[in-house]
């Protein structure tokens, strides 16, 4: 009797997706990364960009008008900005509007503009030296003092202000300084400088999140702040170091605020910690920590300034707008905690 032999098949393992199998494991990879996410949100301000032409016509499709919804997202971005960072490392800052309004008052008292007369951005440091002061206390106080950062950042929140409105007397305080508002009103390249400064923020925190150990030290903290610790990261210094970007932040944004209205008062930034969280969630940054795209956050402020004026220019009330974006938050967050959970779920063995 003949032998029959057989050839074995060669095993096929559960790594090797092959067929519609591979194409479906890369299209989940890719939803699940940075650009993924950010096409969602380039998508969706597309939507709002063809709705604003179907229903505003040549009043909102002009370059004029992209270029005021670029300086409606300017103030409101940089203060974003350094709110992710916060953010990412796992902390909240609720003081950042706060802070902007304090580094306005003073930046305009009289005798800091007079003293600025012959070099006008000495207003610009004493705006943004009061900003790294406000997160030095907050990041000193939740770090070393072990304060949980929503009540330290929103005891900051409500100190500034009325810090601001004892040193302005809870009066407007009017920007007289010359070569401050000549520099800050003129443009480049037909931009407004204001522009220029949200887009040179934007870049370099890409740069200190994406590209430095200072970066990937900060995902580290908001991802496991005790592993951090463990590795090596000094984490509480670091944390002191997170305030004070988004404190020096608020101070850039409160140079911003005052060439655009040319006045100084305790009322400037009321609430704008709020939007600026708002764009950060948006933008994809887990609000839990461990992870953080300054791009979304860009694309998120953008969001909101281009909704902002696709209501004004349909002559719709403040409330529809705020109904809007609360619904945006929502649906967003939503969409964190699945795609959180799923990739929790993924990685667990």
């Amino acid at each position: 009797m003949s032998e029959q032999t057989t050839t074995p098949a060669s095993p096929v393992t559960a790594e090797q997706p092959t067929g519609d199998g591979a194409q479906q494991s890369t299209m989940k990879r890719m939803l699940h990364s940075s650009a993924g996410r950010n096409i969602g949100l380039i998508i969706a301000l597309a939507v709002l960009i063809v709705i604003g032409a179907a229903t505003a016509g040549e009043n909102f499709m002009n370059y004029d008008n992209f270029l005021v919804i670029a300086r409606l997202a300017s103030i409101i971005g940089v203060l974003s900005i350094g709110v992710t960072f916060v953010i990412t490392a796992g902390g909240i800052d609720l003081s950042v509007g706060s802070v902007l309004g304090l580094s306005s008052v003073v930046a305009s008292v009289g005798a800091i503009q007079t003293a600025a007369e012959g070099f006008w951005p000495l207003m610009v440091f004493v705006a943004i030296a009061v900003g790294v002061l406000a997160g030095l206390t907050n990041g000193f106080i939740i770090a070393y003092g072990k304060v949980v950062a929503f009540m330290a950042t929103l005891a900051m929140l409500v100190a500034a202000r009325g810090l601001a409105e004892l040193i302005s007397q809870r009066q407007t305080q009017i920007v007289t300084n010359d070569g401050f508002l000549d520099f800050f009103r003129s443009d480049f390249l037909g931009v407004s400088w204001v522009v220029w400064i949200f887009v040179l923020v934007a870049l370099a925190g890409w740069f200190l999140l994406n590209r430095t150990t200072f970066g990937r030290r900060t995902v580290a903290i908001g991802g496991n702040a005790t592993a951090a610790r463990l590795a090596g990261v000094n984490v509480r210094r670091h944390t002191v170091y997170l305030y004070m970007i988004a404190g020096a932040c608020a101070g850039i944004a409160a140079t911003m605020m005052l060439s655009r209205t040319t006045a100084g008062t305790s009322t400037h930034g009321l609430l704008y910690e709020l939007d600026a969280i708002a764009a950060v969630v948006v933008g994809g940054t887990l609000l839990i920590g461990g992870r953080g795209t300054i791009g979304g956050t860009v694309l998120g402020v953008l969001l909101f300034a281009t909704l902002t004026n696709v209501f004004t220019q349909n002559n719709l009330s403040t409330s529809v707008q705020l109904v809007a974006k609360g619904v945006i938050i929502v649906v967003a967050v939503m969409l964190q905690q699945r795609f959180a959970n799923r990739e929790g779920s993924s990685s667990s063995p």
